[in-house]
C-alpha cells in the first residue's frame, strides 16, 4: 500500500503486509516497484481504489514496463478523455449533456455562447471539484474566466463547459465488470440533493426512493452497457442525471469511488475484497452473487466542517466540501433520513417556525413542503416574495423582513430563538452575498437548515416519520443482508 495520507484509515497496519508513507508521484511510486520487483512479490499494480491521482499514474506505469492489475491504461483513458469518451456515448446511444472544451478564455465564452447558460464550468482532471462553479449567465463567465483560477488549475489540460441540467435528480451507480464481460451492480444510488450539488456534499439513499422501476431499468441496461464497451475490469462507478425522465451520462469513472464502502455496508457484501479478486483474474460467476435485495432504507449523509471556519458561506454547490460521512438505516425513508440528520449532528425540530427563502426556480417546489408542514401544526415565517406564491396557493404565511428590509429581520429572529428550521435556496452573486447572514446564523444558533429544495423535502418527511413515532436502534444483524462465507463460496440470503 502506497498512502501519503497517515489520517487515513488505509494506513491501519491491519490493512497490508507493507505499507509505504511516500507521495504519489510518478517518481516515488516507480521506486517503490523497483524494491518490490527485487524481491519478486510484485505480479502487478493495482490503480483502482484510490480516487483520481492513481489513474493518472496508469500510463507512467504502462511506459515503464509494470503490469497494471484490473481494467487497462487505454480504457481508462477512454472513460477520461472528453472527446473519445463522447465518440463511444454516441456509438452507445447515450445521452450527455451539451459540453465543450475550451483552452482560453476566449474560446470559453464562445462555447459557453453555443452550448447556452446556466452551464457547469470546471477544470480537467480536478479532486473534489475543486474550481468546478454553476455560471448563471455570459458577465459571471467573463468574471470567472478573467480571475485565471480555472485555467490555473487546469494547468496544459483544457477545462471543460457543460450544459446544467436544472431541476435534474443526480443518481451514482457502483459495478463490478470482470474479464468476461459480466456486470455485478451493487448498488444504485439516488441523490437527495439535485444535479450541481457535489455527489461528495449530497445526501443519497439505497434503493432510490422516487425512480421509477423503468428509469431504474435503464440506469442499470446503460451502466452494463458502458462496463462492456469501456472493458473495465474492478470496480465502475457512473454519475447519472435523469431529468424529465431522461438519462444522461455525467461521467464515468473506471474505478473504485467513495461510495463504494456506503454500498458495502448497505447491502451487506465486501464489494471492495470481491472487485480485488476479480481485478486479480477470477470471475464474477464464482461468487454467485444475487442482486442485492434488502428490504431497508440506506442513507448517506455528508458531514460538514463549516462551523469550524468562521465566515464560511454554507451553501452546497459543485466544490466538494464534506469532510465525513455518515448513515442512517431503517424500514422507510423518513426514519432512515431522519438517523443519518441525527448521525451528522442536526436535530430536527418536531414543532415551531419553520423560515422558508427560495428563489424564484424554487418557489413552486417550495409549496407542497411549507404545506405538510403547516399540517403538523408548525408556523411558517417567509420573505415577501416567497410569502405571496405560499399565500396564492392557500397557505397561512407570515411575512419576514430580509436583513437589508430593517429591522426587525430574520437573522434577529433566528438569534432570539424564534426559528426552529430553515429553508433557503440562491442564486446570482448578489443574492448569495445578500441572504449569507442568514445560513451563518443558523448554523452558529445551532439551526437546521437546508440550502436546496430537495434536501428541505428530505427534512419534511424526516420531521413527519419523527412526530409519528420515536427512532429506534437495531443492531446491523437483524436486517436482512447478503451473508458469505467464506469469500469465494456461495451467496446465501439472511
Amino acid at each position: 500500500m502506497v498512502n501519503c495520507n497517515p489520517e487515513t484509515v488505509s494506513t491501519d497496519y491491519d490493512t497490508s503486509d507493507r505499507l509505504y508513507f511516500e507521495p504519489l508521484t510518478a517518481e516515488d511510486v516507480l521506486e517503490i516497484v523497483r524494491v518490490e520487483q527485487s524481491n519478486g512479490s510484485l505480479a502487478g499494480v493495482l490503480v483502482q481504489f484510490g480516487g483520481q491521482t492513481p489513474l493518472k499514474l496508469a500510463n507512467m506505469l504502462v511506459e515503464a514496463g509494470i503490469p497494471l492489475l484490473g481494467t487497462s491504461a487505454d480504457a481508462i483513458d477512454l472513460a477520461e478523455d472528453r472527446k473519445r469518451f463522447q465518440v463511444l456515448l454516441n456509438e452507445l446511444n447515450l445521452k450527455q449533456p451539451r459540453n465543450a472544451t475550451a483552452m482560453t478564455a476566449e474560446e470559453t465564452v464562445a462555447a459557453a455562447n453555443a452550448i447556452g447558460f446556466p452551464i457547469i464550468l470546471r477544470p480537467s482532471y480536478v479532486l473534489g471539484g475543486r474550481g468546478m462553479v454553476v455560471i448563471s449567465d455570459e458577465a459571471q463567465l467573463k468574471t470567472a474566466v478573467q480571475s485565471g483560477d480555472v485555467f490555473r488549475i487546469s494547468g496544459d489540460n483544457p477545462v471543460l463547459i457543460d450544459a446544467f441540467l436544472h431541476h435534474a435528480i443526480e443518481v451514482d451507480v457502483d459495478a463490478i465488470c470482470d474479464h468476461a464481460g459480466d456486470v455485478f451492480i451493487a448498488g444504485i444510488m439516488e441523490h437527495i440533493e439535485e444535479a450541481g450539488v457535489h455527489s461528495g456534499d449530497s445526501a443519497c439513499a439505497i434503493p432510490p426512493h422516487s425512480l421509477s422501476a423503468a428509469t431504474i431499468g435503464e440506469i442499470e441496461r446503460q451502466t452494463m452497457a458502458l462496463a462492456r464497451a469501456l472493458k473495465v475490469r474492478g470496480l465502475m462507478n457512473v454519475q447519472y442525471a435523469v431529468q424529465n425522465g431522461d438519462i444522461y451520462v455525467l461521467e464515468v469513472n473506471p474505478r473504485a469511488s467513495r461510495t463504494v464502502p456506503f454500498v458495502a455496508k448497505a447491502i451487506g457484501l465486501p464489494v471492495a475484497a470481491i472487485a480485488a479478486r476479480v481485478m486479480a483474474g477470477e470471475t464474477l460467476a464464482s461468487f454467485n452473487l444475487k442482486p442485492p435485495s434488502v428490504s431497508h432504507i440506506a442513507v448517506k449523509e455528508a458531514v460538514m466542517p463549516f462551523n469550524r471556519f468562521p465566515g464560511v458561506d454554507t451553501i452546497l454547490g459543485p466544490e466538494m466540501r464534506s469532510t465525513g460521512e455518515v448513515m442512517g438505516l431503517d424500514e422507510n425513508f423518513g426514519r432512515a433520513f431522519a438517523k443519518s440528520q441525527v448521525g451528522a449532528g442536526l436535530k430536527l425540530p418536531l414543532a415551531g417556525t419553520v423560515f422558508i427563502s427560495v428563489k424564484e426556480t424554487d418557489k413552486s417546489f417550495a409549496v407542497e413542503p411549507a404545506r405538510q408542514l403547516l399540517d403538523m401544526g408548525f408556523e411558517i415565517i417567509a420573505t415577501r416574495g416567497t410569502a405571496k406564491l405560499l399565500r396564492e396557493a392557500g397557505l397561512a404565511v407570515k411575512n419576514v423582513n430580509k436583513v437589508l428590509e430593517g429591522r426587525p429581520h430574520i437573522v434577529d429572529a433566528i438569534k432570539n430563538g424564534e426559528v426552529q428550521l430553515v429553508f433557503n435556496t440562491t442564486e446570482g452573486t448578489q443574492s448569495l452575498t445578500d441572504s449569507f447572514s442568514i445560513r451563518r446564523t443558523a448554523l452558529q444558533q445551532k439551526v437546521p437548515y437546508y440550502t436546496t429544495m430537495a434536501g428541505a423535502a428530505a427534512a419534511t418527511q424526516a420531521i413527519a416519520a419523527l412526530r409519528a413515532g420515536s427512532l429506534e436502534v437495531a443492531p446491523l444483524q437483524s436486517y436482512s443482508f447478503a451473508k458469505r462465507s467464506p469469500l469465494n463460496g456461495r451467496i446465501v440470503q439472511a
